[in-house]
């Protein structure tokens, strides 16, 4: 999955790369997606920038002065799909940043779809918290992606391996020195002083764990993306490595809701409710339920139709909202048609469980998530 694909670029976004692990890289890698796709893109940065990383872009103007630079942007636009915008450079060849509201003018420019800004430094750490005048996000910011390497996890929390390690055990509520673990990096991503600091109130948050690259670093990252998701405030988690050109993102990690289909008649069993028999020291629906809450979906809707109420007591300190279908004998599209309409906003997908399938298990949820995440395939069937 491309970048681009994964974090729903679309025309006049205003991309802000925050933390560490790759930000420029990323920025980079977003940038020649997007020329690929025919847009005309503009990277820059509000810290600085290195003489190397500057070479990575096809053409870069300096921006002494406002009026100057946006001349000088709609100008090179004509040659070029792709321009780096950067402040003036020091003696040891790095280059400033510009003022986040230049951003704000260069997006407004018709010559331009896409803006692509690096809004804060780490000192090439995999992770950081950003310190008090950071990060520098302009306001016109539509998708902020806060950025983690997943070679951070074991690191010793101490400045040599983590930047702002001190105001990184402030967010967690850990210890100085301690090994960083994937909570660590969870809370802080997700803290409004964190990965959500200074982020315009309308702009969408996809976080981007970098450099996952073995099957020990992807069930980490997997565990860091499950503990994201809990904050409302984040819409999906990309997963991936933004070195693999073909490939930058291997999983996007979003929100699927679980419908369980529990309204039926039990026609053909001409008696007793199948909802309803005994499984082991439980009931056929009360079981579907635990199963699916120890898999990874976000909400669980149960549908209940026929003896709604039996069912319903019979779920009572379960975690499934109920959620009844007055339709249920016409038919299972009906109760499809109910589960769907209690789905929650923030959830990408539904995953239909049916109350009757008793050796279903967790893990075979799990890994339709998990082929969902990697495809995001319409449609997905277990076979």
């Amino acid at each position: 999955m491309l970048l681009s694909s994964a974090f729903g670029i679309k025309d006049k976004d205003v991309v802000s790369l925050i933390g560490g692990g790759g930000k420029t890289t990323a920025m980079f890698r977003l940038a020649e997606e997007l020329v690929e796709e025919n847009k005309r893109v503009v990277t820059t940065t509000t810290t600085r920038i290195f003489a190397a990383q500057i070479k990575l872009a096809p053409f870069h103007i300096f921006a002494e002065n406002r009026e100057q630079a946006i001349r000088d942007v709609r100008n090179a636009l004509r040659e070029h799909s792709h321009v780096l915008v950067i402040g003036t450079t020091t003696e040891e060849g790095k280059a400033f940043g510009v003022e986040p509201s230049l951003i704000d003018e260069i997006i407004a420019l018709d010559e331009v779809d896409v803006v692509v800004t690096e809004a804060d430094g780490s000192r090439m750490r995999p992770f950081k918290a950003p310190g008090e005048h950071e990060p520098v996000i302009p306001n016109s910011t539509t998708l902020l992606v806060p950025v983690v390497g997943i070679d951070a996890v074991g690191l010793a929390l101490d400045d040599e391996h983590i930047h702002r390690a001190e105001r990184v055990a402030q967010l967690a509520k850990v210890q100085l020195g301690a090994t960083v673990e994937p909570e660590m990096i969870a809370d802080v991503l997700a803290h409004a002083q964190g990965g959500l600091k200074n982020r315009p109130p309308n702009a969408r948050v996809i976080p981007l764990i970098n450099k996952v690259h073995n099957v020990a670093q992807f069930l980490v990252a997997r565990e860091i993306a499950s503990r994201l998701l809990k904050s409302d405030t984040i819409l999906a988690i990309a997963v991936g490595s933004v070195k693999n050109a073909a490939m930058p993102v291997a999983e996007l990690h979003q929100r699927v809701s679980a419908v369980i289909l529990a309204a039926g008649g039990s026609t053909r069993m001409q008696g007793p409710l199948k909802q309803l028999l005994p499984w082991g020291d439980s009931t056929l629906v009360r079981h579907t339920v635990e199963v699916v809450s120890r898999s990874g979906v976000a909400q669980i809707i149960v549908v209940v139709g026929r003896e709604a109420e039996r069912v319903e007591k019979e779920l009572d300190g379960t975690e499934g909202k109920i959620v009844f279908n007055p339709d249920w004998a016409q038919g299972r599209a009906t109760s499809v048609r109910a589960g769907l309409q209690a789905v929650r906003a923030n959830s990408a997908a539904a995953i239909f469980v049916n109350a009757d399938q008793p050796f279903l298990t967790s893990s075979v949820i799990d890994s339709i998530l998990l082929r969902y995440y990697q495809t995001r395939a319409p449609l997905i069937v277990p076979v």
